[in-house]
């Protein structure tokens, strides 16, 4: 694969600082497929920098401007939806129809959504005898993990570029090239060098240099709830905003009343896609006693269409997968019955999971309070209503969720009784500009659509 030996700052290809470099594995295959530079302190000074000097021209740039150059950069990622999807494919694993429409196709609708919202937002507010100014909060550090590596980077920087901040971003390190591809569409767009800024590199350097750096005004991270805390510190320490997009343990709720088929069938699609890799996943199923059986045959039934290196692909790496094999044998020990799948490697060589389904799942399971990131469904019985709601609330992540029933209204009564930032009405569609994010250790902050665009404003009133 094409990959850049050096970092993108200030509108260029710069070599990096040091010499170490970091190592792009394929999941499927396990094969080196291309090598980026490890950034240290010093690139991240150098991309702040950047950012800090282009900072007042384009928070200066018209809005109708900024949003021309997000619909070009929009349309470079569509003329080269082949070639990004290919990479994602190739660095995360996922099968190339996943890549193409969500990996790639995604991101391509939401950065349309931005360049729409950038020319329309009012950033001027009148409140009685004040004017209300919603201004750009600065220089953004954004720091995005691998699960949707170009789908994070576009809701964090087409936002921050609407609003009129300047972006350095910090991508994951196993999938760094899909950051590279953005880089070069950021250029090919047109926008003013120092504008984006690409620093590759490992967490702990290279992202906590982004975190603590002093000329960056807000950190804008998505990833797991323990290196969110230490974001969070690290920001806090620094007395800058921050915005944490974290963990998930999402209830898929089915109702007494619903239709049973179907919402166990797209409640294990829904776990199933991305290999489980998805923070927002309905992983606990809740079904009523009555039916608690034909929901786990149904489920068992369906998670057997899923075939490693066919319709599922792998987990992004060895440690993921030694990870969720981890969490599998910890729900057989724990006494869950294991009703697909189960421990063992489907297939020799890839970073593969068998799709799994856990029956006889209690609350207080582990595998039902943490998350597992992996092809791994729980399914959980409830007594009643109230106990439902009980299990669906008792964990401590609120991200997403799911509510099926007869009819619309029924399930929303439920899910408004639910702690958590979004849910899904029998099967409701991804909306690009309905706003994203957790209660409880799921995070704060907000991403897609007029919510998103927020946080990267600040406020400022004029009085008369």
């Amino acid at each position: 694969m094409k990959a850049h030996d050096g970092m993108y700052i200030g509108g260029e290809w710069r070599p990096a600082a040091g010499t170490d470099t970091i190592a792009v594995v394929n999941p499927a295959d396990e094969q080196v497929i291309a090598h980026v530079p490890a950034g240290t302190a010093e690139d991240v000074d150098a991309a702040v920098r950047a950012a800090r000097a282009a900072f007042p021209g384009w928070a200066a740039t018209a809005p109708t401007e900024r949003a021309a150059r997000i619909a070009a950069l929009r349309d470079v990622l569509a003329a080269r939806q082949d070639e990004i999807a290919a990479t994602v494919t190739a660095e995360l694993g996922a099968p190339e129809k996943l890549a193409q429409t969500v990996h790639v196709g995604m991101p391509i609708l939401v950065a349309g959504s931005y360049a729409e919202l950038a020319a329309s937002y009012s950033f001027e507010e009148k409140h009685g005898n004040s004017t209300v100014l919603l201004e750009p909060v600065g220089v953004v550090g954004a720091i995005t993990p691998w699960n949707y590596p170009l789908h994070q980077i576009v809701a964090k920087v087409a936002p921050a570029l609407a609003a009129g901040c300047t972006v350095v971003l910090k991508p994951a390190e196993d999938t760094p090239l899909t950051a590279q591809l953005f880089a070069e569409a950021t250029e090919e767009a047109g926008l003013p060098a120092g504008v984006f800024n690409l620093v590759t590199g490992l967490g702990p350097v290279a992202g906590q240099a982004l975190a603590a750096h002093q000329g960056v005004d807000l950190v804008s991270f998505t990833g797991s709830t323990a290196v969110g805390r230490q974001i969070g510190a690290t920001a806090g320490g620094a007395v800058k905003r921050v915005a944490l997009e974290l963990g998930g343990k999402s209830a898929n709720v089915i109702l007494p009343s619903a239709d049973l088929a179907r919402a166990v069938n797209v409640g294990v699609a829904n776990v199933m896609s991305n290999s489980g890799q998805t923070c927002s996943a309905w992983t606990r199923m809740l079904v009523d006693g009555e039916r608690y059986e034909e929901a786990v045959a149904l489920a068992a039934a369906a998670v057997a269409k899923y075939v490693p290196g066919e319709r599922v692909g792998p987990v992004v790496n060895a440690k993921q997968q030694a990870r969720v094999r981890g969490y599998i044998e910890k729900g057989i020990e724990e006494g869950a019955r294991v009703a697909a799948g189960g421990p063992e490697a489907p297939l020799g060589t890839g970073y593969y999971v068998s799709p799994t389904v856990f029956a006889d799942v209690t609350p207080e399971m582990t595998i039902a309070q943490e998350e597992i990131f992996g092809p791994v469904v729980s399914i959980l019985k409830y007594e009643d209503v109230d106990d439902a709601l009980r299990i669906a609330n008792g964990t401590v992540y609120g991200l997403a969720g799911a509510v099926w029933a007869a009819d619309d209204a029924e399930a929303v009564a439920f899910a408004r009784r639910m702690d958590t930032g979004q849910v899904d009405i029998n099967g409701g569609r991804f909306n690009p500009i309905a706003p994203f994010g957790g209660y409880k250790q799921s995070g704060f902050g907000r991403e897609l659509g007029s919510h998103g665009l927020a946080e990267y404003l600040q406020t400022k009133s004029l009085q008369f």
